[in-house]
């Protein structure tokens, strides 16, 4: 019997295994992909994340899979979107679960939805906008807000610059909420709890910090209070508040992008979330 995985957690961690800092060769990435799948976390993970010019590349490597069995999100500029989904949907083994656009400087936060329109027009595609970082972050939320569109926020990445504290953190998460727009996190989130990392000195945040801001976020909380919770480092006060979680705070905190499926899943199997049998393969699946 597979190990029963939370709801809160299922399908959170989407598996950009072939992105820095991991930078897994795409071979060795689509076979743990599929090993994963298979395994007793499986219904932790998510899409594969692939770049839309590595996008070509998967049609070999999938080529054993059933039609459409192999779960993907593609990242691309907004200039490629259409091009993106074409080459996706050329490949047998693919199901194509979403795009992961981002917005080049100089585009207008009015532009993007005009924009992704024209080069999707009725594809019911879930697709995830990359919010910037700038002036533009509050416009965009307010032009996405009512259409199908969802924002994507970036929580770090290979430079101490990259990564929000917590107050701009917060501020984003409650933009997002109000507006009724839904989002996923990318990049130095692959840690449970916020922390600080020995090797680069950089302050990354925690996914179920981000959990637990996103909830309290839905229940009204201000800034300071998002931003205390995605500040907090004891995992024993994390791990009670989200046992207490409902499955809603998913429905606005869709997932999060994370190189290693195995760091997070056996940090919330440390922390009591997960059945220790969930990761027993975890191990094997990685090597």
């Amino acid at each position: 019997m597979t190990p029963q995985i939370p709801p809160v957690l299922a399908g959170l961690f989407d598996d950009a295994a072939v992105f820095p800092p991991g930078s897994l060769p795409l071979e060795q990435a689509v076979a743990a992909h599929e090993a994963h799948r298979r395994g007793a976390h499986g219904d932790l993970v998510g899409a594969f994340v692939l770049a839309a010019k590595d996008v070509g590349r998967l049609a070999e490597l999938t080529a054993g899979l059933p039609e459409g069995s192999f779960a993907l999100s593609v990242t691309v500029a907004l200039p490629g979107v259409a091009d993106a989904v074409a080459a996706a949907r050329r490949v047998p083994a693919v199901r194509l679960a979403g795009l992961e656009v981002a917005v080049p400087d100089g585009v207008a936060a009015e532009a993007v939805v005009p924009a992704l329109r024209a080069a999707l027009g009725d594809d019911d595609l879930t697709v995830f906008v990359e919010v910037p970082r700038d002036t533009r972050r509050e416009p965009l939320l307010a032009s996405l807000a009512g259409t199908p569109y969802l924002a994507k926020f970036r929580t770090g990445g290979v430079r101490a610059d990259l990564y929000p504290d917590e107050h701009e953190l917060a501020s984003a998460v409650l933009a997002a909420v109000r507006a009724g727009v839904p989002f996923k996190a990318t990049a130095g989130l692959h840690h449970a709890l916020r922390n600080t990392d020995p090797e680069t000195g950089f302050e990354q945040h925690g996914f179920l910090n981000l959990l637990l801001a996103t909830d309290a976020a839905l229940k009204g909380a201000d800034e300071a209070e998002v931003a205390r919770l995605l500040a907090e480092r004891d995992g024993g006060r994390i791990a009670e508040r989200v046992r207490a979680l409902t499955p809603e705070v998913r429905e606005v905190f869709r997932s999060f992008g994370t190189c290693s499926v195995a760091e997070p899943a056996t940090e919330s199997a440390a922390l009591g979330l997960l059945p220790a049998a969930t990761v027993a393969d975890l191990t094997e699946v990685s090597a």
